[in-house]
């Protein structure tokens, strides 16, 4: 038992004989030791010598019989965990607001408390038996997993920390999106007009990329989080684009990258490398990058160009900045507005009619179809207009990300 001052062991006896305490309740808010078996015998200490009755741990006012359940608790959590694979986890308790107003009404009253909360107690103890049982520490900071105990109801949620994955798409066929398109009638619930598929295209690289992932983290969804997205009609070569693939609530986190990768790389489609994993910041990271893009853009004119004419307009173009309005085949989703983007470097690579082939490499977020076809003259200067006749984009792929 602690030496109290007079005026605090006035209170503690007016506390203990106007209010059912149970002896570990007495032990846990009374003394220093934190140890559960001090805490029964110091609190039957403590009673005794104030001559109060005992009182039942089912009858206690501070803690209504929990502590009697702690193995029950015990079991129930271990067993939730054994699903998952975790390397750090914390445990949170949800108590009845009347049992935490009690303890506190009667804290209040001391000037020196230094027992432990109910809450605390309980986190103390099972977080100890589940460290001993697994081996896998407890982290306040970044757990793994959340484990949240409703002791009202005898029930448990889960916290899970998603597994972030990085790595590198290729895309090689045209008319494939970046991510899941919903069907715009029935917004994914399946109608006539999207054949009752939800979505208006029958794959995306999202859904390429994910399946063999949540198969072997046997996670409950995904998030796909790319670095910019190409348009559905044009292909991404060359090194490749940069991806997250978040992956939510996995009962796995240990899993073969490579030989996800190998299984996904069968596919014609698409191709993914560098993978591995990673962090959230990784995703405001490839948001907020703005790396150059190198693109080949296959044009056609109404009449034969001159090798010569072209020349000239990629010498015009180099280091220029252009004033791109928001383009018309996105101006429902894009604000209207004038966007200034640099135009680094642009060469011909070839000439055949009235067909030619550009190399540009340009600051991120420019619009290339529109630097060809000048949109009604909402993209200042442009190819059409530099090289003297319209002209349209035949296809277009993006040969490089720079800056990663």
């Amino acid at each position: 038992m602690d030496n109290k001052n007079e005026k605090e062991n006035k209170v503690l006896a007016t506390v203990l004989s106007d209010n059912k305490i149970c002896d570990f309740c007495i032990g846990r808010l009374f003394t220093i030791s934190i140890n559960d078996k001090n805490y029964q015998k110091n609190g039957k200490e403590i009673r005794e010598s104030y001559n109060i009755k005992k009182i039942l741990m089912k009858n206690c006012e501070l803690c209504d019989g929990i502590f009697k359940e702690v193995s029950l608790y015990k079991k129930m959590i271990f067993n939730t965990l054994t699903s998952y694979e975790f390397n750090s986890f914390v445990i949170g308790f949800k108590i009845d607001e009347d049992l935490i107003k009690r303890e506190q009404k009667i804290i209040s009253l001391f000037d020196n408390f230094s027992g432990e909360s109910i809450k605390n107690t309980l986190q103390r103890i099972i977080g100890l038996y589940i460290e001993r049982k697994t081996n896998i520490p407890v982290n306040f900071e970044h757990p793994d997993i959340m484990i949240i105990f409703n002791t009202m109801f005898n029930a448990i949620s889960l916290q899970i920390k998603p597994l972030y994955i990085y790595g590198r798409y290729n895309k090689f066929e045209r008319g494939i999106p970046q991510t899941k398109w919903f069907c715009r009638t029935c917004r994914g619930k399946g109608c006539k007009r999207c054949n009752y598929t939800g979505t208006l295209y029958k794959t995306s690289i999202e859904e390429l990329i994910k399946t063999p992932f949540i198969q072997q983290t046997k996670g409950q969804d995904e998030s796909f989080h790319g670095s910019g997205r190409e348009d559905i009609d044009v292909r991404m070569l060359g090194n490749g684009r940069p991806f997250v693939l978040e992956i939510i609530e996995p009962k796995i986190r240990t899993i073969n990258l490579e030989y996800v990768q190998n299984i996904i790389n069968k596919s014609t489609r698409i191709q993914i490398s560098e993978l591995q994993f990673t962090n959230k910041n990784e995703i405001k990271r490839l948001k907020e990058a703005k790396f150059h893009k190198v693109y080949h853009v296959k044009i056609q004119g109404k009449k034969r160009f001159k090798t010569e004419n072209l020349k000239k307009v990629a010498l015009a173009l180099r280091g220029k900045i252009i004033e791109q309005f928001t383009p018309t085949r996105v101006e429902k989703r894009r604000a209207n507005k004038i966007r200034k983007r640099q135009i680094y470097n642009c060469t011909v690579l070839e000439v055949d009619g009235a067909m030619a082939t550009f190399a540009i490499e340009s600051e991120s977020g420019t619009y290339i179809k529109e630097l060809v076809t000048g949109d009604d003259g909402k993209t200042k200067p442009n190819i059409s207009e530099l090289i003297g006749q319209p002209c349209t984009v035949v296809n277009l792929d993006v040969m490089e990300i720079k800056g990663e």
